[in-house]
């Protein structure tokens, strides 16, 4: 049988349309008069409307035109900036070569192969100064004492533990060494930077000196980092100056049964078919800052690392370029911990450089501004290339 149900001639689901559309304007007059959703709904269109994405779409094609033409300049700039790159790594490699004889100079006192004459070694610093005047009221007998102690002092060869205690004052290496580590790095004597050849693609080399040890027979460790400084040419205007694309490390040539970058296990396997068990041994990699001369390799065209081995291979680039840019050139400095105070300080900002954001005090949030410092290598023949 046909359902005739109506009112007044009017079908029910006509009815009950009307309805739902009635108590739906009803619910939309509530919530536009809720004055938090009237704020969150204009803050959108505000965003919206004023993106800088969507107020060149409206532009007219004449100025969008325009913009591109302005677009092709900049590329050009690129390209003039890095070129100025290049010709900033040849005034390194020049002043680099002005620098080396008072780097050597250090490394003889350091390692105990020649003395400073008492004009070298003279400098005057704070407590010095308070010390004198605190010798001024000082009795003639705890002078006296003072010098037959200073007497007794011991004399050890040069600067004992330079570089290692470098190592150990720098957080950022700290972290790479283990304690069997310490002995081998107890012998190393220097750390140099060389710079590629004129001509040469851009990249420098790190060179570790170490002492005769019972480690490795290598006298230098080397590893290498090579430079690019041009634009991306899929995305031109990233380009921010030089940059490390890539490592080589170098073969230690450890000596029996002191190789720290391996360590040997013993593992029991079981026969499928007979049940016996058998004990064999086998070597696997080893936490160790020796791995830092066998580096991860960058991926080549059209590969890519997972995020783990992207992590590793930009914390490489950074310590090389740490290395470069603050270690060796300012080596004292770390070894007195000087240096590690000016960088805290920096890190932490200066009062009065803050700016002040508009709004409510408590949506106010302060950003650090990260400095991400440029990276820059030679190949020398004390270490075998992997």
């Amino acid at each position: 049988m046909a359902d005739n149900s109506s009112t007044d001639g009017v079908p029910s689901d006509s009815l009950e349309a009307a309805k739902n559309a009635n108590n739906k304007e009803k619910l939309t007059d509530q919530v536009m008069q809720n004055p938090q959703v009237l704020a969150a709904l204009q803050e959108r269109l505000e965003n919206v409307s004023h993106t800088p994405s969507s107020y060149i779409e409206n532009l007219p094609k004449a100025v969008k035109r325009r913009i591109n033409a302005l677009k092709q300049l900049q590329v050009r700039c690129a390209h003039i900036e890095a070129k100025f790159y290049e010709e900033v790594h040849d005034l390194e490699r020049k002043y680099a070569a002005l620098y080396q004889p008072l780097f050597d100079k250090r490394r003889d006192f350091v390692t105990g192969d020649a003395e400073p004459t008492d004009a070298e070694s003279e400098w005057h610093s704070e407590s010095e100064d308070e010390e004198k005047l605190a010798g001024d009221v000082k009795s003639k007998v705890v002078i006296a004492e003072k010098e037959a102690a200073s007497a007794e002092e011991p004399n050890p060869k040069g600067i004992p533990e330079f570089w290692f205690t470098i190592f150990r004052n720098v957080d950022m290496l700290s972290e790479l060494v283990q304690e069997y580590d310490e002995p081998i790095l107890k012998h190393l004597q220097d750390i140099k930077v060389k710079f590629s050849d004129p001509g040469q693609p851009m990249s420098f080399v790190l060179e570790f000196h170490f002492e005769p040890n019972d480690y490795f027979t290598n006298p230098v460790l080397t590893k290498t980092y090579k430079m690019k400084s041009e634009p991306d040419k899929a995305d031109p205007f990233s380009f921010e100056g030089p940059e490390i694309v890539d490592c080589d490390g170098c073969t230690i040539d450890w000596n029996k049964g002191k190789n720290v970058t391996v360590k040997t296990i013993k593992k029991k396997q079981k026969h499928k078919g007979r049940g016996t068990v058998r004990t064999i041994t086998k070597q696997v990699p080893n936490d160790s800052f020796f791995n830092f001369f066998s580096p991860l390799k960058a991926s080549g065209y059209g590969e890519s690392l997972d995020e783990d081995s992207e992590f590793t291979l930009a914390s490489d680039f950074e310590i090389g370029h740490f290395f470069r840019e603050r270690i060796v050139p300012r080596a004292v400095l770390y070894f007195t911990g000087e240096a590690i105070e000016d960088d805290d300080n920096f890190e932490e900002g200066e009062e009065g450089e803050e700016e002040e954001l508009e709004g409510d005090e408590e949506g106010e949030e302060e950003e650090d501004a990260e400095i991400n410092p440029k990276k820059e290598p030679s190949q020398p023949a004390e270490c075998k290339q992997q």
